[in-house]
């Protein structure tokens, strides 16, 4: 008989069913040895020998292993197909030999199959072979490089920066990459910008809309239209003249599929779809690999094995018939800086198994259905499309209109899937126009300017974070999602919204590393480390020459900080981060000088929380402060600058329940307010949005039942809708800037049912009279049970107690037996 080690208990119970007897198959549980969590398990002095310690968990399934090769003379190690399956093999092997459970004559194999099917065993089964050093070089390689610089930089931060949590190779790299886009948020300056649109007519009555592309004979840009004025200036231009259909354009287009799944494009588009997170995503698709149902789901590769492409041309076919099957099968190459070792994409392991065909949990259901989706229309035919572009003007050339649509003539791969996109674009050629022949006159419906303003980038999202990386050539399949984990857990990094916002620690730890070792941060100098770790797996290069360059510059670089003081560091990030922190107001006046006092100067000061912020140097006489992002703590502050409204500033503060946005300044001794608006959790905020905010509450429409007006606002308890004299709250997916009609009263009509709120006044079952003392005594209905209520004691009735029977006399001893007890209480 053969021992067959694999990593997971749903594995090897899979597995078992395709060996059957003569072979014992076991679950190591993932990786049973770790380098130990202290200073010399890695020593760069003694050739970089690694120190080894099983984990305490792995013992007893070792001890497992080790008592089935007593009884059997061979051992097949079936970890999972990449570095990390290779390296589990190799410690697993090595564990058993100290164990001496591994004898001379025991015979031992490693087996590699990319899907859990019995075809994909079978196959492996019948050709092993032995471990791949090369790859367990590269991942002891890895391992040790970031042992080095975790155990080495950690340190220096939490001498040197109060509440720094740690550092890593890849982690810092990635966090850099976050605060990064937040400061060019920071840094954005909103500008506005006008279009007009037109509403026309067709002789035939059909309407379309259209838009201003050309004023006075020449070419409209994005900020020609700078302002309200020169935008109503273009409307009436267009109001004056007669309009006609100079030309008609209608060309094909076509578009092919996209490539099947690899790891990054599966967290991408389950983030995009489902909204979830990296671990969650890679938590579900290991579920489904090891039931059997998909292939690897760690790898960079796209292209597909012959037998996938054969299924899934066979099950179009059969689905949706010839016209949907190209003439030839569709190849897919890989193009990421750094493939993996020879993995296909994911994608099912049964083609004609569809969805509904396979009985799973809500989770593994969706992404099944992802890949089963993605992996189908890749094969499939290309979609067509005819696209139309309607030039539109009047005789004397003052103005030109552009209407453009499309039309499918036939939907292809379309029919299946389409991609999602990260973030919502408005696409004018998705429209379909009506039949509009050249030369006909139109008539206008409406033309009406519309604002703009100009939006900073988006913050990442767990699934452009993946993105990002993967086009820097940074991180493996395996590692995006604990990278992204860990900026988090060591509070770094939060997520909001499925957004990722840097904490002022996270931002801190960036500077510092930024300015002191800026080479272990740099994206070229990490993804060429990578490319490096790659060569080691192809046999290129020898791994420990690679560790020897690195620790050689590594080790004088951590030498260099060894006699830097806190306080040299907190000035050294002040002076770097200085032209962030503290921007030039444009006025000539000094940007560090305090807002409040008028006489103390701003600088970074460090939190005992670990945190940072920007104090005054009059402290404690003066208590101005605010985070890094900006935004004044307290409103003694000006404040961080959205951008104009009407000739007012519009800013971004922070008061006593949260940020607020403010339109105008506090006149001196005026006693009106300037108009505030408090911002909904999560919200991501721009000059459009906090200006739409301090126009609220807005007029949703009129109740289809009765006429009264819907309304949408923000209130005390945040954001809400509002028909009559009912409120409900808007829950955590609604936006109360675009909440409309049908969303509305579906949150109203909840609200009916449920009746009032905790706030509201109940109805008694029964007025019992006065009380003595004054005041009415009722019996109410309560949560559990009838209650008699006076004033505000609130006497439960006992039990077998009739309440219809009950009289007032009654009611008044339960009253005052619950006071004395209340009394006694105190």
């Amino acid at each position: 008989m053969a021992v067959v080690v694999v990593e997971s208990p749903a594995k090897a119970k899979t597995i078992n069913g395709y060996l059957g007897q003569g072979y014992t198959v076991l679950a190591s549980f993932g990786h049973v040895r770790d380098l130990p969590a202290k200073d010399g398990s890695v020593d760069p002095a003694n050739g970089f020998e690694m120190t080894w310690e099983v984990d305490p968990k792995s013992r007893k399934h070792i001890s497992a292993i080790a008592e089935a090769l007593k009884h059997d003379d061979q051992l097949i190690l079936a970890t999972d197909p990449d570095r990390e399956g290779e390296a589990i093999s190799w410690h697993l092997l090595e564990a058993l030999r100290k164990r001496r459970a591994v004898k001379p004559s025991t015979e031992v194999r490693r087996v590699v199959f990319n899907a859990v099917t019995r075809r994909a065993v079978t196959e492996a089964m019948a050709h092993p072979r032995d471990i791949d050093m090369e790859l367990v070089e590269a991942y002891l390689a890895r391992r040790a490089l970031d042992y080095l610089v975790g155990f080495t930089l950690s340190p220096v931060l939490w001498r040197k920066l109060p509440g720094a949590r740690s550092a890593g190779r890849v982690q810092s790299v990635t966090l850099r990459l976050v605060v990064e886009r937040e400061m060019e948020i920071e840094a954005f300056r909103t500008r506005e910008y006008w279009s007009v649109k037109a509403i026309l007519t067709t002789p035939a009555g059909d309407s379309f809309e259209a838009r201003l592309t050309a004023l006075d004979g020449a070419r409209l840009d994005r900020f020609d239209l700078a302002d309200q004025t020169t935008a109503e200036a273009a409307v009436a231009a267009i109001e004056a003249v007669a309009l006609s259909v100079l030309a008609v354009e209608a060309k094909p287009a076509s578009r092919n599929p996209y490539p099947p799944f690899m790891t990054s494009t599966l967290q991408q588009e389950a983030s995009r779809k489902f909204g979830f997170g990296a671990v969650r995503t890679m938590r579900t698709a290991q579920r489904l690999y090891e039931a059997g149902h998909i292939t690897y789901m760690r790898t960079d590769g796209i292209d597909m094995a012959p037998e996938g492409v054969q299924a899934a041309r066979d099950a179009i076919r059969t689905r949706y018939g010839e016209r949907y099957l190209p003439s030839s099968p569709r190849i897919y190459k890989t193009k990421a800086k750094n493939a993996q070792e020879a993995h296909e994409c994911i994608r099912p392991t049964r083609m004609p198994a569809a969805p509904g065909d396979l009985s799973l949990e809500s989770d593994q259901a969706r992404l099944y259905e992802l890949v089963w989706k993605r992996a189908l229309a890749s094969q499939m035919a290309t979609a067509r499309f005819q696209r139309t572009t309607v030039e539109i003007g009047d005789a004397g050339a003052t103005v030109g209109l552009r209407a453009t649509g499309q039309v499918v003539t036939f939907d292809g791969f379309l029919r299946v899937y389409e991609e999602g996109r990260d973030d919502s674009v408005a696409d004018d050629e998705e429209r379909r126009l009506p039949a509009i022949p050249e030369g006909a006159a139109l008539d206008r419906k409406a033309v009406t300017p519309e604002q703009h303003f100009t939006q900073p980038p988006p913050r990442y999202t767990e699934a452009t974070l993946v993105k990002r990386l993967e086009e820097l050539g940074i991180g493996r399949p395996s590692t995006y999602a604990s990278i992204i984990t860990t900026i988090q857990d060591r509070e770094y990094v939060r997520k909001e919204k499925n957004r990722l916002h840097p904490e002022d620690k996270g931002r801190l730890v960036t500077a510092f590393l930024e300015t002191y070792f800026k080479r272990y941060v740099s994206y070229d100098f990490t993804a060429k480390l990578e490319q490096e770790l790659d060569d080691i797996s192809g046999g290129r290069i020898e791994w420990k020459s690679v560790l020897g360059r690195f620790w050689k510059d590594f080790s004088a670089a951590v030498a260099d900080t060894a006699e830097l003081r806190i306080g040299e560091v907190l000035e050294k990030i002040d002076e770097v981060l200085a032209p962030h922190l503290f921007p030039d107001p444009g006025d000539g006046g000094d940007p560090r000088l305090c807002p409040t006092c008028g006489a103390g100067r701003l600088a970074l000061k460090t939190a005992r929380s670990g945190g940072a912020f920007i104090g005054c140097s009059a402290y404690p006489e003066c208590r101005y402060t605010r985070p890094l992002g900006g935004v004044a703590r307290g409103d003694n502050g000006e404040g961080r600058l959205l951008g104009q409204h009407e000739g007012q500033p519009v800013t971004l503060r922070n008061g006593r329940f949260g940020p607020y946005i403010q339109l105008g300044e506090q006149v001196a001794g005026a006693t009106e307010k300037p108009q505030r608006s408090s911002i909904p959790k999560g919200m991501e905020l721009d000059l459009e949005r906090a200006v739409a905010l301090l126009s609220l509450p807005r007029l949703i429409g009129p109740h289809p039942d009765d006429g009264e007006p819907l309304e949408a606002g923000i209130g005390r308890y945040g954001p809400y809708v509002k028909h009559g004299r009912t409120f409900a709250s808007l829950t955590a997916g609604d936006d109360v800037l675009s909440v409309g009609m049908n969303r509305a009263v579906e949150l109203i009509a909840q609200k009916a049912r449920r009746g009032p709120g905790r706030g509201a006044a109940q109805k008694p079952l029964r007025a019992l009279g006065e009380h003595p003392e004054g005041g009415a005594v009722n019996l109410m209905d309560g949560r559990y049970g009838p209650y008699v209520k006076w004033d505000r004691i609130n006497a439960t009735l006992p039990k077998g107690t009739d309440k219809d029977a009950l009289t007032l006399e009654a009611a008044l001893d339960l009253v005052e037996a619950k006071r004395k007890a209340k009394k006694k209480k105190k």
